[in-house]
C-alpha cells in the first residue's frame, strides 16, 4: 500500500511541475494572464521583446 501511495504522489508532483512550466509559457505568450502580471513581469518580458523588433 505504501508503494502505491508514494508513486501517486509522486506523479502529482510530476504533472504539477508539467503545468507549471506550461502556464509559465502561456503567461509568457499572452494567451492567458492571471491578472498578476506586474508582480511576475510577464507582462513587462513582451513588450521588451516587442520593442526589441527582432527579425
Amino acid at each position: 500500500m505504501s508503494l502505491l501511495r508514494n508513486t501517486f504522489s509522486s506523479v502529482r508532483i510530476f504533472f504539477a511541475g508539467i503545468w507549471l512550466v506550461l502556464r509559465i509559457i502561456l503567461e509568457y505568450f499572452g494567451i492567458i494572464s492571471d491578472g498578476n502580471d506586474r508582480t511576475t513581469g510577464i507582462k513587462d518580458l513582451r513588450e521588451e521583446y516587442k520593442k526589441a523588433n527582432y527579425k
